[in-house]
């Protein structure tokens, strides 16, 4: 397998369960995010293991963070074949409450972060007549729920897009694009919540169920791009058993 994948939010979670995971599949990984010391060390990891890793630091906020990595990419591989947007945020708060400020790096993270980088891609997929777009939405892009209002409102929107996506590029152009929406995961997410109305009770409702690991959920995206060229996984919806809805 000779695929090369550009993963944001790599240093941690599910960006780093998955570059492994796909490392360790034969398919050369770009490593994106701001913390360049974890990608190191998940540098030297995949590399210790045979695969091959490509660090890049930067920001999915910042347009030429998002650019240059993507040269970086073409520069070192010539091509690039898979795009993991997983980067994201997840400070929950109830709107009473006005967390403005982290409302804003929210949809500068969740909702621009993946149109940045998806920009940045499309020009060298729609060359190669091929490639796949993997959005990480969330169970929080079907289900609103109290203090969730703006993150679903994030996570929806990376559901659209990826639905408008697939209608202009999947039969055209034969790029795929596939949503993958997690349901609670056991990551670094719920440290972004500094709400005290909330963060309380979501960590006692978390700690009262057994939730998903970052790699069930990078097993399910190796499923969608291991598929065959004709078979576009649309759409993956994976939660916890003891969530239920």
């Amino acid at each position: 397998m000779n695929k090369v994948a550009l993963i944001t939010g790599a240093s941690s979670g599910i960006g780093y369960a998955t570059a492994q995971l796909l490392a360790e599949n034969g398919i050369k990984v770009g490593l994106f995010a701001r913390r360049e010391q974890r990608l190191k060390t998940l540098a030297e990891n995949i590399s210790k293991k045979g695969g091959k890793a490509l660090i890049l630091k930067g920001d999915v906020t910042k347009r030429k963070d998002v650019e240059n990595a993507v040269k970086e990419i073409i520069k070192e591989w010539s091509h690039i074949d898979i795009l993991v947007n997983n980067a994201g945020l997840m400070p929950l708060s109830f709107i009473k409450n006005l967390h403005i400020d982290e409302w804003d790096r929210m949809v500068d993270v969740n909702i621009k972060g993946v149109l940045y980088m998806s920009a940045a891609v499309l020009p060298y997929m729609l060359k190669q007549h091929s490639g796949h777009i993997i959005n990480v939405s969330s169970v929080a892009g079907r289900r609103v729920f109290p203090a969730g209002a703006v993150y679903c409102a994030t996570k929806y929107a990376v559901r659209a897009f990826s639905d408008g996506l697939r209608c202009e590029l999947t039969a055209q152009e034969k790029i795929r694009v596939t949503t993958i929406e997690p349901g609670i995961v056991k990551t670094e997410l719920p440290n972004t919540i500094t709400d005290i109305e909330i963060k309380e009770p979501f960590a006692k409702r978390t700690a009262a169920m057994r939730p998903l690991q970052a790699n069930d959920i990078a097993k399910s995206i190796l499923y969608a791009i291991s598929q065959p060229d004709y078979a576009d996984v649309a759409e993956i919806l994976v939660i916890p058993t003891d969530q239920g809805t």
